[in-house]
Order: structure tokens, then sequence, then C-alpha cells
């Protein structure tokens, strides 16, 4: 892990979630977007966990 969680901006698709995620756990940010639509579209969990951290999390 890399610190503090932030949402990045750069290179992001929509608002930086798992881009900053990514970076964070320091893993691929395409497996991160997968298991987020994975989980969005499964259990709506990942949609509104997602909604969610864009919300809260400061932008770096």
């Amino acid at each position: 892990m890399n610190g503090k969680l932030y949402r990045i901006r750069n290179g992001a698709k929509i608002a930086g979630v798992c881009t900053g995620l990514a970076a964070y756990f320091n893993v691929d940010v395409d497996l991160v977007r997968i298991l987020a639509v994975v989980l969005a579209c499964t259990t709506g969990v990942g949609l509104v966990a997602y909604i969610a951290a864009a919300l809260i999390l400061p932008e770096m």
C-alpha cells in the first residue's frame, strides 16, 4: 500500500476511483476496473461503493 487513498484524475475513465485504488494497492488499473464492473453488475454494491468513493475520496 502506498500511503493515503486518493482519486487520481490522470488516466481516469470516469471519476478516478479505480485509478486511485490501483495505485494504492499497486495493481493494474484494468484489473480494478474489471472487478468494479463485475461487482456493479452482479450485486449492485460495486456501483454504490464507486459513487460513495467518488464523493468521499479527495482528488490528487
